[in-house]
Formats: structure tokens, C-alpha cells, sequence
């Protein structure tokens, strides 16, 4: 899967996720770190990424927008640690790889998962 990792997103996780197989770079690796969150959309449809966020401001964006791209995968999880963070993804990144693949919004808490399909309302 090709992530594009926000910047509360560590750089351990990214290098877990690279360990695994997946194409991950972190927004600080391509573009200014004060980017803004339409610049980072933009660049996640143009490099063809999925954006990996662990807070909710990129939902937003992509419900006004009613694209079909880029895919979110939105960590909405109780701890921020690094060791939890790692966990959650390794258990359910292969579970929604399809729904990503096929464009999709999709938010992931401790317990459960929600995909929505775009355009969402």
C-alpha cells in the first residue's frame, strides 16, 4: 500500500510500515512540514497515496471535496504511543487494503472500523 504518512504520525511507524512491505513516506520527506492540508491532498492524488492521518481534519477536507480520491485511513485511536499505533495498523491495514484500493475513507478506532465510500454527505 502507498501511505503518505501526517506529520503526527512517527517516524518509528513509518519505518514498522516500510518493514512490512508498504511504500510509506512521511510529508516532511516530500514537502514543507507547514504545508497546507489541500497542498498534502493534492500531492496524495498526485503521487497516487493513501493519507495516513491521526487526527480528523483531513475527513473533512475530503467530504466537502466529494472526490473519489485520495483514500484516508484516519487513526482515531486512545493512545498516540508508538507500540499501540503499530499494533492497530499491523492488525488491520491488510482488512481495508481493498476498500482503499478502491477509494474509500476509512477511520480506525480501538475496537472497530468504519469505511465510507466517497462522495460522503
Amino acid at each position: 500500500m502507498r501511505l503518505l504518512a501526517d506529520m503526527h504520525i512517527s517516524p518509528r511507524t513509518v519505518r514498522s510500515l516500510q518493514a512490512r512491505g508498504h511504500d510509506v513516506v512521511r510529508i516532511n520527506e516530500i514537502m514543507p512540514v507547514t504545508s497546507a492540508d489541500e497542498a498534502i491532498v493534492t500531492r496524495a492524488i498526485q503521487d497516487d497515496r493513501v493519507i495516513l492521518p491521526q487526527d480528523l481534519r483531513f475527513s473533512a477536507i475530503l467530504a466537502l471535496a466529494g472526490g473519489r480520491s485520495p483514500s484516508l485511513i484516519s487513526l482515531r485511536l486512545s493512545s498516540s504511543r508508538i507500540e499501540f499505533v503499530d499494533a492497530i495498523l499491523e492488525r488491520v491495514l491488510s482488512s481495508i487494503e481493498q476498500d482503499v484500493m478502491a477509494g474509500a475513507i476509512v477511520t480506525v478506532e480501538d475496537t472497530r472500523i468504519r469505511v465510507r465510500r466517497p462522495p460522503v454527505r
